[in-house]
């Protein structure tokens, strides 16, 4: 009868599972961690030990204990309801009014687009009304918006947000020539992301894939507005987003990703 222990280098078996085992293993970590991500353009300017962090989600550096300085974030978090809620007619026609006397001539009227200022017929009521009270609170600063704001009541805010959200969304706010098809990458960045830049898929905020709450429908507004507004995120001038949401995703994007993605969605229906 064979006394050989099974776990013994004398055993050929054993020493040639735990060396395949070994082998397999080093190559994974070899393409996984260095090989793949390093074929993706996006980690083209980084050094190995950056890259090999970026595969396996960890930070390359860590945070220096330096204090951050600046505004605080939004303090507004608005949860959209479970199911299409009717606004009462008293409180939309409360909203046209304050609309039609303030709002108008900025964001257009049923739904006209505007360049430098979003449209706002058909938004969620509450991304309108997050947006107006961070313009309020000074949380996201513009000083046309802050002075029409100001001293309006917490009711007013709700009535403008059920008045817009109540009007037929804009067409699309630019008409892509005959034939051509939306940019193949910007469709990629909506409806995927880039997972190896932690860039989310756009789609899964904004409506077409899943909706957080105060997380706009970007359909239909000028890619000039659109474009700005990502710019103003990945530089921090704006920061009104919850844990730095859009922030964190902006600074990843390259300046074309963001004139892409802006046209994607100006010319959506």
């Amino acid at each position: 009868m064979n006394e050989e222990r099974v776990f013994s280098l004398r055993n050929p078996w054993f020493t040639v599972s735990v060396g395949g085992t070994i082998a397999i293993a080093i190559v994974g970590i070899l393409i996984g961690f260095i090989w793949l991500p390093s074929a993706n353009n996006a980690f083209g300017d980084r050094g190995l030990w950056a890259t090999i962090c970026s595969a396996a989600g960890a930070p390359s550096s860590w945070y220096g204990g330096t204090n951050l300085t600046g505004p605080p974030p939004s303090e507004v978090v608005v949860l959209p309801p479970l199911h299409r809620v009717h606004a009462d007619a008293n409180s939309i026609g409360r909203g046209a009014t304050i609309a039609t006397q303030n709002c108008s001539m900025c964001h257009g009227v049923l739904g006209t687009v505007q360049v430098t200022a979003p449209a706002l017929a058909g938004q969620f009521a509450d991304v309108v009304y997050k947006e107006l009270r961070d313009y309020q609170n000074g949380v996201r600063q513009n000083a046309v918006m802050q002075a029409i704001i100001a001293a309006r009541s917490d009711q007013d805010l709700h009535d403008l947000a059920a008045y817009y959200a109540s009007l037929p969304r804009a067409p699309a706010a630019e008409i892509l020539p005959t034939g051509v098809g939306p940019d193949a990458n910007a469709v990629r960045l909506a409806m995927q992301g880039d997972p190896q830049r932690n860039i989310a898929p756009c789609a899964a905020c904004h409506g077409q894939l899943d909706r957080k709450g105060a997380a706009p429908w970007l359909g239909g507004q000028s890619s000039i507005y659109l474009a700005a507004q990502m710019r103003a995120f990945a530089a921090g001038a704006r920061h009104n987003d919850i844990n730095e949401q859009m922030r964190n995703v902006a600074r990843q994007m390259t300046s074309a990703e963001i004139d892409s993605l802006a046209k994607y969605y100006a010319a959506m229906q």
